[in-house]
């Protein structure tokens, strides 16, 4: 949904691919670390981590942050005919 490779979530958290990969399959082999760092980029990328009730509704999750009509462009809508 984001567009983000493993290649890319490894670099930006500066952690190396094999721990992202053992994420994807196996999150319980993960140091705190490493989870934090991955949080970290994937909040940068507009996630919001939701604790269990924080919405009223149902449990823990997650969502995309709610972008603002005059927030500027979309992540998703840049390209190159829009570049300052």
């Amino acid at each position: 949904m984001l567009g983000l490779s493993s290649e890319a979530l490894a670099a930006e958290s500066k952690l190396p691919l094999a721990t992202i990969k053992t994420l994807e399959t196996d999150v319980s082999a993960a140091d705190a670390k490493a989870l934090v760092a991955v949080r970290s980029v994937l909040e940068a990328h507009g996630v919001l981590f939701l604790a269990n009730g924080s919405d009223g509704n149902g449990g823990a999750g997650i969502r995309f942050k709610h972008w603002a009509e005059d927030g500027g462009t979309r992540p998703e809508n840049l390209n190159a005919t829009n570049d300052d």
